[in-house]
């Protein structure tokens, strides 16, 4: 219980200070929602912000905005009529969380299995050829690898749309481009950490009393190798979360990236807060989850 309150506690005040530095940081920039219309008369600017309350003094707006987020009210957008944040986000992270889920999936699959793979045949070409892969999955942006899957699959080989979204095969390249880094990443976690785990008298035990080698990888070995992983899981949301937006950009996808590098050229306050605030609330809640699964992982671990 007291393990709970404390993290309960700092989730709050975590989050607390997301929502006050995104509110005064966007409210700081110069320029605002309306600036766009140039022929906009005066008096119906004056009503657009009464209406939005924009007339209202900042730290009369801060804690209306505090009030409202304590309900989850995100507020209207100031860019689509009739519309709000709340709508906006249910509309498009239906769409970012099927890609996330997708390049996650991906990601630790194919990273789990290469690590794998490169720790048993250490220094051996496989091994060699795993972390050439992992560097570059580690040192191409997603956006270059985004236009060269363009390029090669969809425009030279035309074996897949080049975007959109709603079938299968629109979302294998923008799966690819996301998952290129984590799987990197993952790749070379488990494969330190399996030559090292490899090394264990524990392993040479096991090898000992004839168990399958099978076994003593996937079992024994990898289990013991898959804690570093187990942490990463956090960062790997807010990479694949974050990273999702300028990938969405380059594939048209329409997804919560869409609104939101709309929103910040708009000066949309509230969609900009909005989504920062709802990703922040997953991410501080994915690093809980991540926590609580280090027993599952590892019963010795205590909380």
């Amino acid at each position: 219980m007291a393990y709970a309150a404390q993290r309960l506690l700092v989730t709050l005040l975590t989050l607390w200070a997301i929502a006050t530095l995104t509110f005064f940081m966007m409210h700081a920039v110069p320029g605002g929602p309306f600036d766009a219309e140039k022929d906009l008369p005066p008096a119906v600017r004056a009503n657009l912000e009464a209406r939005y309350h924009l007339d209202w003094p900042l730290w009369r707006q801060y804690l209306d905005y505090l009030r409202r987020l304590a309900i989850w009210d995100l507020g209207p957008s100031f860019t689509y009529p009739n519309r709000t944040v709340n709508d906006i986000v249910a509309e498009g992270f239906r769409v970012s969380a099927a890609l996330g889920a997708l390049a996650i999936a991906t990601a630790l699959v194919a990273g789990v299995g290469i690590g794998v793979l490169a720790a048993l045949r250490h220094g051996n070409w496989p091994d060699r050829l795993a972390m050439l892969g992992a560097t570059l999955g580690v040192s191409v942006p997603n956006f270059i690898l985004s236009g060269l899957l363009i390029y090669v699959f969809a425009y030279r080989l035309r074996w897949l749309p080049a975007g959109l979204w709603g079938k299968p095969a629109q979302a294998v390249m923008p799966t690819l481009a996301l998952a290129a880094l984590p799987t990197a990443v993952i790749a070379r976690l488990v494969r330190a950490n399996m030559l090292e785990v490899l090394r264990q008298d524990f392993i040479t035990v096991c090898h000992a009393k004839g168990l399958a080698p099978g076994r003593v990888v996937f079992v024994h070995a990898l289990r013991n190798a898959i804690l570093p992983v187990v942490t990463y899981l956090g960062p790997l949301a807010a990479g694949v979360l974050t990273g999702s937006f300028v990938v969405e950009q380059v594939f048209a996808i329409p997804g919560l990236g869409k609104y939101f590098v709309q929103s910040v050229t708009n000066r949309d306050y509230t969609v900009i807060m909005g989504v920062t605030m709802f990703y922040s609330v997953l991410l501080v809640v994915a690093n809980v989850l991540v926590d609580l699964a280090y027993r599952a992982v590892d019963p010795r671990i205590r909380l």
